[in-house]
């Protein structure tokens, strides 16, 4: 059963594709149906590569933002800091050059009220301090400390002793190294902020990339939006009314004039069909009235033919109406005034319509009464029925979706007709929606677990062997941040024996698709010296598509093969 099921399936497959080829051709063979669901997949696709990329868009723009904001406040504190060394060397030179107390007092209490500042600027540059430079950081800040006790040394043996005394304290070479030093840490740290600053420089540039993609994705969304709307008004809106026309034509007695789309395949062909039968039958009605019998038993014999038409005439009216209800969506035809010509089956699910109302009879005030009474509206009737009379008297065509009280949602394609009539196509989406919010909170949850498992996970793009994506876990193994090994290969991070080894693996993986059983391999970690790891790996895509990705996970076994041995 399952294989004659596969079977059936695929064939559907083929079958259909063959109908998009030959429609590609130019051959309308597509209904419509296929069209409509066609134009919904491929928005819905590039919707979700839409999502993707804001996603990447924010991580991006926060990252810059974290990068340059420290880098930024780093830069002020380290200028700060050697302002006020300098400030600082001033006030002591002012401490040596007096021998008047009073003047002393002055260079003193500066010095000091420096002191202090350097100490809160030194307090405040350590929030902004990373990783990289904390080692570096935490023999500065010694140096910055000897600094400053040793200028308070000087100022007390100033005020208490004499100038040359506290010339005798500072003018020397052990007090010359540490300034000596503290000119060499603080150039140190200048460098690690510029290179930071080009760094966040390099990841702005990344996300003007991503801006591009997301603009990209948003006119497809756009344009794919709006040729959903020109099939729906070329291929039924646009249709039915003039199907609609020919029809009151025919009602009208004109039963010369032609029916349009009678060469069309799909479901507005088959109506067009139905509709040329049904002008054909009130044809031979009217040619079987306009006969001057001239005997009673001709006369009788014309009754007879008559009556066959007529019955012929209800078929043709019956399969009309089959038509109609043949269109997947919900459609109903009003007059001028707003009473009820014609409405179809899946129009009467959508708001549980009687038997009572019917076309002929009914008005949309009694649809609307109706839906009222069953909890489906709960707006004002006589105002509603006044909007839809004038959109009619001003031929404005419209679409829209509204929610029901009972959270359904119903898109709604609005097209009015040639004398005076309306044509309205609705279908229920509601589905559709709640299978897209179902879509972008499993993508959140899918995020979130991955972002928070133990065990590493890394993407790479297979046509550049890029690293795309890491997690926390795989940052910390890999003992760089994620701007340090995003965009780059295995050759710009870890040396040649560790890169060619990975390099390897990735050909290994084309070959045989997916790698689930762990292998292990000994790496040289520039950051985090030689560590062995168990690796499995997974291939997303194909080649030549844009999703063609690696995907590994990664176990740091160091420690357990040193706990072992």
């Amino acid at each position: 059963m399952r294989t004659t099921a596969l079977g059936s399936g695929f064939g559907a497959g083929t079958k259909l594709l063959k109908k998009f080829v030959r429609f590609a051709r130019g051959a309308d063979t597509l209904t419509v149906a296929e069209k409509v669901y066609s134009i919904a997949a491929f928005l819905a696709i590039v919707t979700t590569f839409l999502l993707v990329m804001s996603v990447q868009s924010v991580r991006l723009q926060t990252t810059y933002r974290h990068m340059h904001a420290s880098s930024a406040a780093a830069a002020i504190n380290v200028g700060r800091i050697n302002a006020l060394i300098y400030a600082i060397v001033m006030e002591s030179r002012g401490i040596y050059m007096t021998a008047d107390r009073a003047r002393m007092k002055q260079f003193a209490d500066g010095l000091l009220r420096r002191n202090r500042e350097l100490a809160e600027a030194v307090k405040n540059m350590e929030k902004n301090i990373g990783k990289e430079e904390a080692e570096l950081f935490s023999s500065f800040r010694q140096r910055i400390q000897q600094f400053i006790d040793f200028r308070q040394e000087l100022v007390r043996r100033g005020v208490e002793i004499s100038s040359a005394a506290a010339r005798e304290w500072g003018d020397n070479d052990a007090n010359r190294s540490v300034r000596s030093k503290l000119n060499s840490d603080i150039e140190a740290l200048e460098r690690i902020y510029q290179q930071r600053a080009r760094e966040a420089d390099d990841l702005a540039n990344d996300n003007r990339y991503a801006a591009a993609y997301l603009f990209a994705l948003g006119l497809a969304a756009l344009m794919l939006a709006a040729l959903n709307v020109v099939v729906m008004r070329s291929s039924i809106v646009g249709a039915l009314s003039e199907i609609t026309q020919a029809t009151d034509r025919i009602a009208q007695g004109d039963v010369k004039s032609e029916v349009p789309h009678l060469g069309r395949h799909d479901e507005i062909g088959h109506l067009a069909r139905a509709v040329q039968n049904f002008r054909d039958a009130v044809s031979r009605i009217f040619e079987l009235e306009e006969l001057e019998l001239g005997t009673a038993q001709a006369r009788d014999a014309a009754m007879t033919e008559r009556d066959k038409f007529n019955d012929k005439y209800q078929a043709k009216k019956w399969q009309l109406s089959a038509a109609i209800n043949s269109i997947p969506q919900g459609l109903i035809m009003l007059d001028g005034k707003a009473g009820v010509v014609a409405m179809n089956t899946n129009y009467r699910k959508i708001y549980d319509l009687p038997e009572t109302i019917q076309p002929g009879s009914a008005t949309l005030e009694d649809i609307l009464q109706h839906r009222v009474e069953s909890g489906l509206f709960s707006g004002d009737v006589t105002k509603y029925v006044a909007a839809v009379l004038d959109r009619i008297a001003r031929r404005e065509p419209t679409s829209y979706e509204i929610v029901l009280n009972d959270d359904r949602i119903i898109k709604i394609y609005e097209r009015p007709m040639d004398g005076g009539g309306w044509v309205s196509v609705q279908e229920d989406v509601t589905e559709q929606r709640q299978r897209q919010r179902i879509l972008e909170r499993m993508e959140r949850f899918l995020a979130t677990i991955i972002e928070n498992v133990a065990e590493g996970i890394i993407a790479k793009d297979a046509r550049n062997l890029r690293y795309v994506f890491v997690n926390k876990a795989a940052e910390k193994m890999i003992g760089m941040s994620r701007g340090e090994i995003i965009g780059k290969t295995a050759r710009e991070l870890f040396s040649a024996e560790a890169a060619e080894l990975i390099e390897r693996r990735d050909k290994q993986l084309l070959a045989q698709k997916q790698q689930l059983e762990p292998i292990i391999d000994t790496i040289d970690n520039p950051a985090r010296g030689r560590r062995v790891i168990s690796a499995r790996r997974v291939q997303i895509g194909g080649a030549g598509e844009e999703s063609h990705m690696f995907v590994t996970m990664v176990e740091d076994r160091t420690e357990k093969m040193v706990a072992a041995a």
